[in-house]
Formats: C-alpha cells, sequence, structure tokens
C-alpha cells in the first residue's frame, strides 16, 4: 500500500459535513448511549450536564474515534461505548473549565457555572469523568483503559500548567505547546488511537492515528487562540477576548510581545497582569497582534500541524474515510478564515 499525498488548503471551503455524514448511524448508536449514561435519581445532574452536551457543540471527539475506525475497516460496536466515553471526558473538562476561567458563554450559551453556580458545575464533571470510567471499565480492554484515563491525567496536567502560566508575560513558546497539547491535543490523539486498538491493529497503526489526532488538536487550538483576537462572540460561541482579559499567553500574544517595542511590550505586561482589560485595552492588543502579524504566523502554524496530521493518515486506504478525516483538518485550519 503506498502512500497518498493530501495537499492542505488546495480545495473549496471545506466542512465537517463528509465526517457527519460518514459516521451518522454510529453517532446515533453513541447519543443513546449518552443520553442513557447521562441520567441520574438526582434531577439536576441530566439537567445540567444536558445544558452542555446538547448545547450544539460538533462532537469532533467522539465522530475521531467512529471515523478512525471506519477507516481501519472496523465492523463491531466496542467504539460506541468508548466514543461516549471520550465525550463525557470532555464535557467534563469543559465544566471544570470555565469555573477556573469564570466564562459566561460557552457555544454561544449561557455556561453551566453562570446559571447552577459554580459547585454544581464541578460535582456533575465529577459524575461524567466517573461514568466515562464505568464504560471504559465495561470494555474490557486494559489497553484502551490506559489510553483513556491517562489521557484524562494529561488534561489536568496541561489544565494547571495553564494556570500557572497564567498573567506570566515571560512564557515561552515551548511551554505553550506543552499547554495545548496536554489539555487539547492529547484527547484528540486518543479518540483516534483507541479505535485502533479494538480493532486490533498493528501498532504502526495505533501510532499513525494517534498522530493525526494529536496533531489535528494542535492546530485546532492554535485556530481557537487566534480566532480570540480576530473573531466575535456570533462566530466564536464565546466572548471575544476571553483569553485577553483572563490573562492568558496564547501564541498570538507570545509573538507580538516577541516583536513589540518597548511601549508594546510594557502594554503586554500591564494587560497580562490584569491592569489593562477594558474594552478599549482589547481593541488596541488586536492591532499589536495584527501589526506584527502575530496571528498570521500563529495560523501558519496551525496549517503546518495540519498538514502533520494528514500526512500521518497518508499510508491508509484510499475512500470516503480517509477524505472525511484529510477535510477534518483542513476545516479546523479553516474556521479563523
Amino acid at each position: 500500500m503506498s502512500a497518498t499525498i493530501h495537499r492542505l488548503g488546495t480545495g473549496s471551503q471545506p466542512s465537517l459535513d463528509p465526517m457527519v455524514a460518514l459516521v451518522t448511524g454510529d453517532m446515533n448508536a453513541v447519543n443513546a448511549v449518552i443520553l442513557d449514561r447521562m441520567q441520574s435519581e438526582i434531577p439536576l445532574i441530566p439537567e445540567l450536564a444536558g445544558h452542555l452536551i446538547a448545547g450544539g457543540g460538533k462532537r469532533m471527539r467522539p465522530m475521531l474515534t467512529l471515523a478512525s475506525a471506519r477507516l481501519i475497516g472496523y465492523t463491531g460496536t466496542r467504539h460506541h461505548r468508548l466514543a461516549a466515553a471520550v465525550e463525557f471526558i470532555h464535557t467534563a473538562t469543559l465544566l471544570h473549565d470555565d469555573v477556573v476561567d469564570g466564562s459566561d458563554l460557552r457555544r454561544g450559551k449561557r455556561t453551566a457555572n453562570l446559571i447552577w453556580g459554580n459547585p454544581a458545575s464541578v460535582l456533575v464533571g465529577d459524575f461524567l469523568f466517573s461514568r466515562s470510567f464505568e464504560l471504559m471499565v465495561e470494555d474490557g480492554s486494559n489497553k484502551v483503559l490506559k489510553i483513556l484515563s491517562n489521557a484524562s491525567a494529561v488534561i489536568a496536567e496541561g489544565e494547571v500548567n495553564q494556570l500557572t502560566a497564567a498573567r506570566r508575560v515571560d512564557l515561552h513558546e515551548d511551554r505553550y505547546l506543552d499547554i495545548i497539547g496536554a489539555k487539547t491535543a492529547a484527547l484528540f490523539a486518543a479518540a483516534c488511537r483507541i479505535a485502533a486498538v479494538v480493532a486490533e491493529r498493528p501498532e504502526g497503526e495505533e501510532a499513525a492515528l494517534d498522530a493525526y489526532g494529536r496533531n489535528l488538536g494542535i492546530a485546532f487550538q492554535l485556530v481557537d487562540d487566534a480566532i480570540d483576537y480576530v473573531s466575535d462572540a456570533g462566530t466564536m460561541g464565546k466572548d471575544a477576548g476571553d483569553d485577553f482579559r483572563e490573562g492568558k499567553m496564547t501564541l498570538p500574544v507570545i509573538l507580538a510581545y516577541a516583536r513589540g517595542d518597548a511601549g508594546d511590550r510594557t502594554f503586554w505586561k500591564d494587560a497580562i497582569e490584569g491592569r489593562r482589560d477594558s474594552d478599549e485595552d482589547f481593541a488596541h492588543a488586536v492591532q499589536l497582534v495584527r501589526r506584527t502579524r502575530a496571528v498570521d504566523d500563529t495560523l501558519a502554524r496551525a496549517r503546518h500541524y495540519g498538514q502533520r496530521a494528514i500526512d500521518a493518515i497518508g499510508g491508509f486506504a484510499s475512500g470516503k474515510a480517509k477524505d472525511a478525516m484529510v477535510e477534518a483538518v483542513e476545516f479546523a485550519v479553516a474556521r479563523a478564515y
């Protein structure tokens, strides 16, 4: 089997539609598991969990599990429960993140912590984590359990790393990449890899799917961090400038700070340390990241990681699954345009 080379950004406007169409039947089964396992005799749990789970998310991570299974020709059903476990892990981290960040908007809707309060959001997040581990244990594979439990630990480490790096203007790019590799890319990688495990495919195919998901996750987060400075709440599903006001040293800020003059650096130091957070300050920050081409270069790096994701699955057979996974990468990068 020879590798097929795909080049990023050579087609029409990409979308997730091919992936959605590819996995629709499987996704219905996954959604049934999600609906069943989010239930509880405590009414607040399904009410709060449902607010986020049914809140318009793309379900990209479980879809990656399903699409990866299609790519390698798996015809069983074990991946349905595991895809649900992936979505529960993701949803739990979102609930916890919104509490940590004090966010008011998620996917264009009020966050759960704003409606029900921080304690309820944290506890329901814990409930969903527990449900995810129940699903892993039921699958019966120690290898799957190891992959997903490790991903959960790495995500938590990434969030703590980001928390301790907040409001530090001296953050370097290497640490930033470590943060997003943990808090975002780890679950993308695990979601793809477990498909090869349940299909009992060779280690090389596991590694290829892991590399696809990991590089896609990094590209996805780079774009998210860029559009915080160039988009709006209606497009993003969160308030523009949230990262700026939370003092996060994302790559656009790291690059703009490094390339700025003394006055620019003073502004960034004051902003990241919480002394410049007005709408006017954010507008000035947007000017700086544009003037220094920090957003352009962040998106260029997203395209680089996106191409690495596409290259990682180059050795798999051509077909609808591979095409859909390539276009999913193109979509992740194209969200900024």
